[in-house]
């Protein structure tokens, strides 16, 4: 009876339409795999077609590179390192509930504003320069709109800027700059405030609960701190003026003398108040005789 069933099952056509058909799934994952594929064809097609011939690209490979040089040598080392020192000595030295009191979400909006929009012209900081700083005062409890104003008005009100602006392009310019440049930043930090006042207003109401912080060190002493590390970072960063014999000349002819000075006073300074150990500047000191002995031409 059996037999008889499975031979009568093998005689019997099945009815299949071809939609009722699953196509094979593909072994290849289209989805994972095309964006890799993309660079990769991409990048072959622009080494294929590279215009090695050309003098206009040569040239401009070239100077490139020199740039990226120059930007190596005197922006990264004479301006980015100190400036990420400076920010760390801002959340090192100063104190989160200071910050908080005049730059915080729920400080007086008119004393938050006109110090942060203000507070760049000690500091000769560029767009660049300033990230650290902005990101030093921000993580420390200040208010997104007070960081925002002091980031876009630092590098445009800094001293050295307004005066080389006066000069060249006359008093009036330059007096509009620094107007300019603090009235702008008040008003992105005020819309950047309004863009993120929900953030902003649960972060003034945690901070509300916060315990007071304990002074370390008198704010004398934070001063000068903060005086020498901006000393080392304007005397490094002098540019060479156009006319010579002038006082901009003067300075810039002694500008490692003043920024060995600022370097030496603020050693000092960290090891009498900030007890490093005197081992570790005598290694960076010898670090830094060592290069300027090998490479007396680069800075």
């Amino acid at each position: 009876m059996s037999e008889a069933l499975s031979l009568t099952g093998q005689n019997e056509t099945l009815d299949v339409s071809p939609d009722d058909v699953q196509p094979e799934p593909s072994l290849i994952d289209w989805k994972g795999i095309w964006k890799p594929l993309t660079l990769i064809v991409t990048g072959f097609l622009l080494f294929f077609f590279l215009p090695i011939d050309s003098a206009r690209f040569s040239h401009s490979v070239i100077e490139s590179l020199a740039l990226a040089k120059w930007y190596a040598q005197e922006h990264v080392l004479l301006c980015l390192v100190p400036a990420f020192f400076i920010a760390g000595a801002v959340a090192v030295f100063v104190s989160q509930g200071s910050v908080m009191k005049y730059l915080g979400a729920g400080a007086n909006k008119v004393i938050s504003y006109g110090v942060a929009s203000v507070s760049g012209s000690v500091l000769a900081v560029c767009s660049c320069t300033v990230l650290p700083l902005f990101a030093g005062i921000w993580k420390r409890g200040a208010g997104l709109g007070p960081a925002i104003a002091f980031l876009y008005s630092g590098p445009a009100i800094n001293v050295l800027a307004i005066i080389l602006t006066a000069r060249i392009l006359g008093p009036e310019i330059g007096a509009a700059r620094a107007v300019g440049a603090v009235v702008f930043s008040i008003v992105i930090g005020l819309f950047m405030h309004l863009m993120f006042r929900k953030e902003e207003t649960a972060k003034a109401a945690a901070a509300m609960y916060m315990p007071e912080t304990e002074v370390e060190r008198p704010l004398w002493q934070t001063t000068i701190l903060f005086a020498s590390m901006v000393g080392l970072l304007v005397s490094a960063t002098w540019g060479r003026p156009e006319q010579a014999g002038s006082f901009w000349a003067a300075v810039f002819t002694v500008k490692w003398l003043l920024a060995g000075g600022f370097a030496m006073l603020l050693g000092v300074l960290m090891v009498r108040w900030m007890g490093v150990k005197r081992y570790k500047l005598i290694l960076s000191g010898v670090a830094v005789l060592i290069s300027a002995l090998a490479l007396p031409r680069t800075p």
